[in-house]
């Protein structure tokens, strides 16, 4: 089995797993920054047990790199559950996962991996399908273009989130790391919900029920996506997750009736494909 074939895997159903998170923020019945804080704080349980499982004592210090990384993902989780409030699922997940660009430049400078023509190829055939999803999406909803562009933002925040993750995962394990990010993404989510006047907890066993999805999702998507970037490089890591909003549409198809147009399914068709070309590329390190 190819080194590479494993954490791939384990990218796919981070991936997959994420792509149902935007559904469940829609049904979350509560604020969009509270069901941010819901989903990380119900998934530190599960994230402490693996840390402890992992034999990896949680009084050691925490490395600064997965500190960073949970400040980075409260930004990503803020501005992207906002998205979602106003903008179709399909809209608000592409636009978000449109990170690549960002971690590529960062990538190339920061740890010397040059990209490619093979991953370049996958990389416009990808982030031309994710912008023809979004281009091309039955919208309507009031305020749609103001949760485009808080969706486009938070590619901005993932994608110094996986940056961050990345170098975390270099000296410590996943759930470690993802342990420690969520120690700190968790208040500063309690304290924006609390200072954009949110209601803080569901009205509904629905929406309890939500938050406890959310944070499930979180833990298998997520830590699925850190567990991997200790294996793959950054850049690659960041194309194959972009697989997310073809979940994520399919999702709300069903749940939201949000119709899938010829077009967005060729978008969607597109991002897979630029997902396998960037999956196959050899990556260049630079001396």
């Amino acid at each position: 089995m190819n080194s590479r074939t494993l954490p791939f895997a384990a990218l796919i159903l981070g991936a997959c797993a994420i792509g149902f998170v935007p559904n469940l923020v829609r049904l979350a019945d509560t604020g969009p920054a509270a069901a941010g804080f819901w989903r990380v704080l119900f998934a530190l349980p599960l994230l402490g047990a693996m840390m402890l499982r992992d034999g990896r004592s949680p009084t050691v210090r925490p490395s600064k790199a997965a500190l960073w990384a949970g400040l980075f993902f409260a930004g990503d989780l803020a501005f992207w559950h906002y998205g979602i409030r106003y903008t179709s699922v399909a809209n608000a997940t592409v636009l978000a996962n449109l990170s690549p660009v960002v971690v590529t430049a960062i990538a190339w400078f920061a740890f010397r991996e040059r990209p490619g023509r093979i991953f370049l190829t996958g990389l416009v055939l990808a982030l031309s399908g994710a912008w023809t999803m979004a281009a091309t999406a039955e919208g309507g909803r009031p305020g749609a273009v103001f949760g485009d562009l808080l969706s486009a933002a938070t590619a901005i925040w993932y994608g110094l989130y996986f940056i961050a993750m990345r170098q975390a995962r270099q000296g410590e394990g996943a759930a470690r790391a993802m342990f420690w990010s969520s120690m700190v993404t968790a208040p500063i989510m309690l304290v924006v919900a609390l200072m954009l006047g949110e209601p803080l907890t569901p009205a509904s066993t629905a929406g309890w029920l939500a938050c406890m999805g959310l944070a499930l999702a979180h833990v298998a998507g997520q830590g699925s996506i850190a567990w991997a970037l200790g294996r793959l490089p950054v850049s690659t890591a960041s194309v194959v997750v972009l697989a997310q909003p073809v979940v994520a549409a399919i999702v709300a198809f069903f749940l939201f009736s949000e119709s899938l147009t010829p077009l967005q399914m060729l978008g969607g068709l597109l991002t897979l494909v630029g997902v396998v070309v960037a999956q196959r590329a050899p990556v260049q390190r630079l001396q």
